[in-house]
């Protein structure tokens, strides 16, 4: 008997990141080459900004849900010397908690 297509799956990764923003214009330089390094490894935004509230903890005001075929994608993504060089973008113009999630 061959195994079902949900057996066959592999677990999507999800970066997920919560971001307060303390230099909007340097900010928008690191978004377009993170947003160019996402699309190059695959990654797809499930959110990026928009409505939110804080329903328990420390909010920040910018929350992104990405989503990658499987964990190990996500984290190539995140390790990436074209990532890696948008992050440096970001030093000094945000500060950031950033996680990897292996979900369904």
């Amino acid at each position: 008997m061959e195994p079902s297509t949900k057996e066959l799956s592999v677990p999507k990764g999800y970066i997920i990141a919560r971001i307060a923003i303390t230099d909007a214009a340097a900010y928008d330089s690191y978004r377009e080459d993170a947003s160019a390094a996402i699309r190059q490894y695959g990654g797809r935004p499930l959110a990026r900004g928009g409505r939110w509230e804080t329903l328990e903890g420390e909010g920040r005001d910018r929350n992104v849900i990405l989503e990658f075929d499987s964990y190990d994608a996500a984290r190539t993504y995140f390790f990436s010397p074209e990532y890696q060089r948008a992050k440096e973008k970001r030093r000094g113009a945000a500060v950031a908690d950033i996680i990897l999630v292996e979900g369904a």
